[in-house]
């Protein structure tokens, strides 16, 4: 079989795009003050980073939490926190949000400031920011 310039060109890029791997996009959602849920949710995390890894492709995650699952990121609540820190440190794709709304109601029920940890950052609301990632393209699990 021979091959045209077109397709040897074709098949030459397509070659060196499976090379380069795939970036795969995943939120994953958080709303139980539960541990156990919590290191099911990194859990899942740590090995679809560590699958993709393996085979060649990137994977970007967000875990998003509101509800009763901010507590989860809750600077002297958590029961994860040494786990997030450290899961921050070891993959560059992770990120963490917590929910602005649900951070205002726990800050006006306890009447002061409610510290999260450094690893997280305040979206306005969790339920909208699974939102606008699912509309993105990222894929959705909850553990």
């Amino acid at each position: 079989m021979r091959f045209t310039p077109i397709v040897a060109a074709l098949a030459l890029s397509a070659t060196a795009a499976f090379a380069e791997g795939k970036t795969h996009h995943v939120a994953i959602h958080v709303d139980q003050n539960d541990p156990q849920v919590m290191n099911m949710a990194l859990n899942n995390a740590q090995n679809v980073a560590s699958y993709y890894a393996e085979q060649g492709d990137e994977v970007v995650i967000e875990m998003v939490a509101y509800g009763p699952g901010l507590t989860m990121f809750v600077a002297d609540k958590s029961p994860v926190a040494d786990r997030i820190a450290a899961m921050s440190l070891e993959l560059d794709n992770i990120s963490f949000q917590g929910c602005g709304n649900t951070l205002k109601g726990m800050e006006k029920k306890t009447g002061g400031p409610v510290t999260l940890l450094d690893e997280v950052t305040v979206t306005p609301s969790g339920v909208v920011r699974l939102i606008e990632l699912q509309e993105q393209g990222y894929a959705y699990v909850r553990p």
